[in-house]
């Protein structure tokens, strides 16, 4: 019998653990949300008795038998310094399926907030925040060099985690290319780029909009600013311009209403 190659043995051993992968979402708003929300996979609910009243339509619309636990020995997997308000829930990630379905759902003017190796897990759950409240279809970031779906993310998304999705491709520049090639206008957002938001968006603020974001610091890579179709800079009224990425990613989105 022939022998699997390597790359084929891993990428199925890649499968297999991402299947079995779990996330320990805690705080009361996150854990609220994700006992409410019907595409979540749950596994496990570990409350105080004060959050267990607090959460009581919640868990009864989950139909999950949560363990109570004294606040003293609260025994969920967390790191220390989590404040987990006394809620803690096992789930597996969420899967939001494919970009080609995600990109075009929706009704009105279609808005993507891309993320190149923006990897603060509250970063990105203060980004996922802020395209929920401004109707993106989804936030994207990359398998690698990504925040992953964690309890902080969570936490700080407040609710938005499972609301709004979030999928991580393989490749940023083929994921800028494919959405290109879909109809996207795609912005990389950069404080050196010689033209704003709304210069690059005038007459066209009924397309499918893409904007790209990269980390505090380095900013966008190379490779991302030749796969873009313009650089585009937020307008400042001062000599200060700089915006940590999660304001930034506020800001660019509400100058880019339809």
């Amino acid at each position: 019998m022939a022998k699997k190659p390597k790359w084929v043995v891993e990428k199925e051993q890649a499968r297999k653990a991402s299947a079995n992968e779990t996330v320990w979402l805690f705080g009361l708003h996150a854990v609220r949300d994700a006992l409410m929300n019907p595409r979540r996979d749950r596994l496990r609910l570990i409350l105080t008795p004060n959050a267990a009243e607090k959460l009581t339509e919640a868990v009864a619309a989950s139909g999950m038998t949560p363990e109570i636990h004294d606040p003293r020995r609260f025994d969920a997997p967390l790191d220390p310094g989590s404040v987990h308000q006394g809620a803690a829930l096992e789930v597996k990630p969420l899967d939001w399926g494919r970009l080609e379905d995600v990109a075009f759902a929706g009704q009105g003017a279609l808005r993507l907030v891309l993320l190149d190796r923006v990897t603060d897990p509250h970063n990105v759950g203060a980004i996922l925040r802020s395209a929920e409240v401004f109707g993106a279809q989804a936030v994207i970031g990359t398998r690698h060099h990504a925040a992953p779906e964690t309890g902080a993310l969570a936490k700080t998304a407040s609710g938005a985690l499972e609301r709004q999705p979030y999928l991580r491709e393989r490749n940023l520049a083929e994921t800028i290319q494919t959405l290109r090639d879909m109809g996207y206008l795609v912005l990389g957002l950069d404080g050196e780029a010689g033209q704003t938001i709304e210069e690059a968006l005038e007459g066209r603020r009924d397309s499918p909009v893409a904007l790209v974001f990269g980390a505090e610091g380095p900013g966008l890579r190379p490779k991302t600013k030749d796969t873009v179709d313009a650089l585009v800079r937020i307008d400042f009224a001062g000599e200060f311009g700089s915006l940590n990425v999660s304001n930034a990613a506020a800001v660019a989105l509400y100058a880019a209403r339809a």
